[in-house]
């Protein structure tokens, strides 16, 4: 005890709270995710030593970086100053503040963890930039007085209990020449611990729960924050771009297809063995759809009845999946038909205008083309994309407030966005034009409310299961109204989720997690069928284009399903740094650092079990990850000059 008395009375001693306070809070934490996440972590004495032995060296790296203002203020005082109760103030403020930030941080990683089984990454980034949305959501979602007394108590009570450590350091004198050097020595670890530690070190296990309690919060954050854009090249296993693209325009050779002659691009000629249809197409991107939802796949809550009583009348695919865990990322497959790159997804990058994407395809075949979303399209950066890739953006404020039963956030109730949609394809109808309206749906998303009456689940209860079967009653309410209508007959309704509404599992990347549902609804044109080979988002809308025998020159790395031999079928899927790519029960994943690894991984299970490298199946998985890097970043995605 008097060895640790001798720390807190050091000129140098705050520096040491600040270590303890940093690693005491992240251990709470810790312990409480752990608790949360039990059933799930299939525990050994290995694995919770390595939880705690890496939670606890994380910890300190993290405190490195929160000592800094500390060690600046404990460096640049003179006794003088330092040693008064004046002295005192400066440093009680830093301590606040630092307090509080670890108070709040520890009670949004709870949420977080609830919401998506993992510390803060990429989406926890995004949601900082949003402000309005996030906070908006936070008052409708959460008692926030409560929230602000407790969070401002503990604090608080913290605070209190470290005040007289922090006196005790204004005991002893340091000259500014032993100042300088205890802080020299400070910035060396410091700055070692800014440079030499990323977070790849934590992931020591097979189960990702465990990866992600070894792991700290706030790191992760900073992580994901310097690392919002990826290079393929730099950080991933890479092959000679002209191989890649040569294995890639072989896949492409499909039944009425001619490549062109450009051997860096995937542009290639696509003729239809009978003539076009110049159908309506009506995309409905459902938020958070998980394939678990449905009764189809074992569901016992009822959640999507009607979309359920839709697979029967439908072509369906059961095998469906996303290649991501973002709204962007099932944006950026469902509009370009790419496979996800590392980092930010393409709806969020510079230089993402005038691209090869779904509406420009049938914008040139003179449809009228429209992105309508019941939010602010700001948010992730949807409307400047989709205004900037021939779509025509219609949103929150486009919508009149009498046209709107409930907002929340995010935007208004689905059923008004729809009405809004049914208006829209009236007035193509009526100018004698073909229209193709994407509409995003908001309602399955925190605070889970939506108007009253509508559902046998009241909107008070803001339960998921709640806003999923609204969402449900919403399409059939629009497939209801459609039905009225003169284009109906004439109109391809296209359901299918954007992403699953948690991605967390055992495993890196649990394909199952990342398994959504997907319909084409079109009674008077297309014959219900259940399509049961394996199906990526990206494929979609090739897919789409050859049910109406469309003539056009693609560049998307997506497979018309009909027209794709058995057993060429792969899915991706991805986090934001990791890439899988699964074929025939293998999934590989590529990671930053150059790393590869191949997996036996069922899709319906949540185990992967290792296995050798396949040396031609990694070469495929790169040339597919780094072709799409490639094709984006030298404009080989871009929309053809006519």
């Amino acid at each position: 005890m008097n060895k640790l008395s001798r720390v807190f009375n050091h000129r140098f001693g705050p520096l040491a709270i600040a270590v303890l306070l940093v690693v005491c809070i992240s251990l709470v934490t810790r312990v409480i995710l752990m608790i949360k996440s039990w059933p799930d972590l299939e525990l050994s004495f290995g694995r919770i030593a390595g939880i705690f032995l890496i939670g606890l060296f994380y910890d300190l790296v993290v405190a490195s970086f929160f000592c800094i203002p500390v060690a600046v203020y404990c460096w640049l005082m003179k006794d003088s100053w330092y040693q008064t109760k004046f002295g005192r103030l400066p440093l009680y403020f830093i301590f606040f503040i630092i307090t509080l930030i670890l108070v709040i941080n520890a009670g949004a990683e709870f949420a977080f963890w609830d919401e998506f089984g993992v510390r803060f990454n990429f989406i926890a980034v995004d949601y900082l930039v949003y402000t309005n949305e996030v906070l908006g959501n936070i008052r409708e979602s959460y008692n926030i007085p409560l929230i602000v007394s407790g969070v401002l108590i503990a604090t608080l009570v913290i605070f209190l209990l470290i005040r007289k450590k922090l006196n005790a350091s204004q005991q002893t004198s340091l000259r500014f020449g032993k100042r300088s050097l205890y802080f020299f020595i400070f910035l060396i670890v410091a700055s070692l611990a800014y440079l030499g530690v990323n977070n790849r070190y934590k992931n020591f296990s097979t189960n990702n729960y465990v990866n992600e309690l070894s792991g700290a919060g706030i790191y992760e954050f900073g992580a994901a924050f310097w690392n919002n854009e990826i290079d393929y090249a730099q950080f991933y296993r890479v092959n000679n771009d002209k191989d890649n693209l040569a294995l890639l325009r072989s896949k492409m050779q499909l039944p009425g297809t001619v490549m062109l002659n450009n051997p860096l691009s995937l542009e290639r000629s696509i003729k239809a063995d009978s003539a076009e249809h110049r159908w309506n197409v009506v995309l409905i991107s459902v938020e958070s759809l998980s394939g678990d939802f449905m009764k189809y796949f074992g569901n016992t809550n009822n959640v999507t009845p009607f979309l359920d009583s839709l697979i029967p009348h439908s072509l369906f695919f059961k095998n469906f999946y996303a290649t991501g865990t973002r709204t962007v990322r099932g944006l950026e497959a469902l509009s370009l038909a790419i496979p996800p790159t590392p980092g930010q997804s393409i709806v969020r990058r510079p230089s993402n205008e005038d691209m090869f994407t779904m509406g420009a395809v049938l914008k040139d075949k003179g449809y009228d083309v429209r992105y309508i979303y019941g939010g602010n399209s700001f948010f992730d950066n949807m409307g400047y994309f989709f205004s900037h890739n021939s779509y025509q953006v219609i949103d929150r404020r486009d919508i009149p407030d009498n046209r709107v039963h409930h907002e929340t956030a995010w935007g208004v109730a689905d059923e008004d966005a729809f009405g809004i949609a049914i208006d829209e394809c009236d007035e193509s109808f009526q100018a004698g034009k073909p229209f193709f309206n994407h509409i995003m749906t908001v309602s399955n998303h925190r605070p889970y409310t939506y108007p009253e009456g509508r559902i046998d689940i009241p909107p008070s209860k803001k339960w998921r299961d709640g806003a999923v079967k609204y969402t449900d009653y919403s399409i059939n309410k629009f497939l209801k109204d459609a039905s009225t209508k003169p284009w109906f007959n004439k109109t391809l309704f296209v359901i299918v989720a954007d992403h699953c509404a948690s991605s967390a599992g055992k495993t890196d990347l649990p394909i199952s997690r990342y398994h959504i549902p997907c319909m084409i609804y079109s009674p008077a044109l297309v014959k219900p069928a259940i399509e049961t080979r394996m199906t990526s988002q990206i494929d979609l809308a090739p897919t789409i284009f050859g049910l109406m025998n469309l003539n056009y020159t693609s560049k998307f790395m997506g497979y018309d399903l009909n027209k794709l031999p058995k057993g060429e079928e792969r899915v991706f899927i991805s986090t934001y740094q990791d890439m899988g790519f699964w074929k025939n029960d293998t999934l590989v994943i590529l990671s930053p650092k150059k790393q590869a690894r191949m997996f036996l991984s069922a899709p319906d299970k949540s185990t992967a079990v290792p296995i050798s490298i396949s040396e031609s199946l990694l070469k495929e998985a790169i040339a597919w990850y780094q072709g799409a890097s490639f094709l984006f970043k030298e404009g080989g995605y871009k929309w053809m000059v006519k």
